[in-house]
């Protein structure tokens, strides 16, 4: 009976470590769903929507101008941002504000990306944090789940 009990609970564990493992990899190398909010891309990604970002893109070098992506904040590793790719690197991008009278340009550094939320007015990105390390890149959005009052649900991007 014991043995019985035993083999039952050993059993269990090992299969919820082998299905664990299984959703580890896939979150790390395949992709994730992860809900945004905040104003910075709207229109075309509002508070409360939910994305799916691709993280096969990442590890093949594939990220491209105005892919948006799925970024580790440069301020605060706990916190990850969503914003559009503007610039790669050896690109030159402006980097004054929308409102300003003299514009400025820089070239983003090797291994850098330019990032800019779509709402320009109401945005804090590369404009203010300067260029952002490709290894911050947690993945490229490819899908939109609008939220529930939506009549689309489905958006690819």
């Amino acid at each position: 009976m014991f043995r019985s009990a035993l083999g039952k609970t050993l059993g269990f564990v090992g299969y919820t470590i082998q299905y664990g493992c299984i959703a580890h990899c896939a979150f790390e190398y395949i992709g994730e769903f992860v809900a945004c909010s905040g104003p910075s891309m709207e229109p075309t990604i509002t508070s409360h929507d939910v994305v799916f970002s691709e993280r096969l893109s990442r590890h093949l070098c594939r990220i491209e101008n105005g892919d948006i992506v799925i970024a580790k904040s440069p301020f605060d590793p706990h916190m990850n941002v969503c914003k559009r790719v503007i610039g790669l690197e050896g690109d030159k991008v402006c980097t004054s504000g929308p409102s300003d009278i003299f514009k400025t340009h820089q070239y983003v550094p090797k291994g850098h990306v330019w990032l800019e939320g779509d709402n320009l007015r109401n945005s804090t990105d590369s404009r203010s944090y300067g260029p952002v390390p490709y290894a911050l890149i947690r993945g490229r959005v490819c899908l939109k789940v609008r939220r529930a009052t939506s009549p689309t649900l489905l958006t690819f991007i």
